[in-house]
């Protein structure tokens, strides 16, 4: 059931996001990983504590030869940072991937709130790759910068994603776990309509990397010819697995436990 995945997105040095998170949680599916690196980033449990970013140029390299020799089924963007790395990427993927599904995770702010996205990046997030993707997910953070309106509850969810809909994205899956109370709330709308997700919230401070783990790990799905419905239901079941039988490493917002394993039959 393999099926290859290129992720383009940044380097987690505490392993727990980025593009550790993403190639281990694409394994976990049984799909297979390529990726191009966006930037480096010194960073633990506890925050952020530098970021390198890489030469667009170089980015574009990576992108080129992993696609013109391995392929994709299925790709990826995480950590871009700026908005030459976004032109640099769509410009790159458009050329060389046409036609293959794009999962887009607008990255902005770590847990630990240091910015991944400058600010003036956003517009090209917006109006470049956002009419590319084939799914976005955002976070309702993400969600009230790309929209332009608050996003705090569940009707905002939904007017939110009809909106970025209208941008250009195919598919938005809304992310509620930033709203209030005990249960957790995802929207998935496509072809016009909503699907509902709703599960208990699991107490845990391990919940780095969640957007990056489950947006790969949908990634890895549609790579399989998975639908977009079973490659969410999916990838949301292995993270709260994930989370569930975290390792608690750190002193601060921990890993996930990406090595448990949630197979289709």
């Amino acid at each position: 059931m393999k099926g290859r995945v290129l992720i383009v997105a940044g380097s987690d040095s505490g392993g727990g996001a980025g593009i550790q998170a993403d190639i281990k949680a694409v394994t976990a599916m049984g799909a297979f990983a390529a990726t191009a690196i966006t930037a480096l980033t010194a960073q633990n449990t506890e925050g952020v504590h530098g970021v390198l970013a890489v030469d667009p140029a170089f980015i574009a390299q990576q992108i080129e030869v992993v696609l013109g020799d391995i392929g994709a089924d299925a790709l990826k963007t995480g950590m871009l940072h700026s908005a030459e790395v976004i032109g640099t990427v769509a410009s790159c993927l458009k050329k060389h991937a046409p036609g293959v599904p794009l999962v887009v995770d607008p990255v902005m702010i770590a847990k630990g709130g240091h910015r991944l996205l400058l600010s003036e990046a956003e517009a090209a997030l917006r109006d470049t790759l956002l009419p590319m993707a084939a799914l976005l997910t955002p976070n309702l953070p993400e969600a009230e910068v790309l929209a332009g309106f608050p996003v705090r509850v569940e009707a905002d969810m939904k007017r939110a994603a009809q909106r970025l809909a209208a941008l250009g994205a195919k598919a938005v899956l809304m992310k509620g776990g930033h709203l209030e109370g005990e249960l957790i709330v995802d929207l998935l709308f496509h072809d016009g309509r909503f699907e509902r997700f709703e599960d208990r919230r699991i107490a845990s401070r391990s919940t780095h990397g969640t957007g990056c783990t489950l947006a790969s790990a949908i990634a890895a799905g549609l790579a399989q010819k998975m639908s977009l419905f079973d490659s969410v239901a999916r990838a949301r079941l292995y993270v709260r697995r994930a989370i569930e039988s975290a390792p608690g490493f750190g002193r601060g917002h921990g890993p996930l436990d990406h090595a448990v394993t949630v197979r289709s039959s």
